[in-house]
């Protein structure tokens, strides 16, 4: 087990090494559209690369989940294949938002150095095809 202490620095490094060995300016939140997020995430069991609709607005939320949903076919077919769509995804703190996603099949924990190689890739390859995705709808996403 590790310290609080010792699994923060971990986190930090992790996100550096990543940063520095894959310097992009990733889309992420410059969506152009508040509450529509693009993310990595990564923790003790799991990595993950996020389209999060986290609007407050039920209604605004619902609606560009739905939009998401109508573009479904081809995101999976022509874009990543194994996503998640989960319209009442909850965080840790307890928030409801709307949440498509894949994660990294093989076992991840970013205590375990011997793991980020694949992370890193993963989340290369995955918010690329997020982010071409997102730029070729961006119109309709919007509308």
């Amino acid at each position: 087990m590790f310290s609080k202490e010792e699994s923060t620095k971990l986190k930090q490094l992790f996100w550096t090494s990543f940063g520095k060995s894959f310097p992009k300016k990733w889309l992420l939140y410059n969506t152009k559209i508040k509450g529509f997020v693009f993310k990595f995430v990564a923790d003790t069991k799991t990595a993950m690369v996020c389209l999060d609709i986290e609007m407050n607005n039920i209604e605004i939320k619902n609606s560009y989940f739905e939009k998401i949903l109508s573009l479904k076919n081809i995101l999976l077919n022509e874009y990543i294949s194994n996503l998640i769509f989960d319209k009442d995804y909850h965080l840790e703190n307890g928030k409801s938002i709307c949440r498509i996603y894949t994660e990294l099949p093989q076992k991840f924990s970013v205590h375990n150095k011997d793991t980020w190689h694949d992370a890193f890739q993963f989340f290369i390859q995955n918010m690329k095809q997020f982010e071409l995705f997102f730029h070729e709808y961006e119109d309709v996403i919007k509308a």
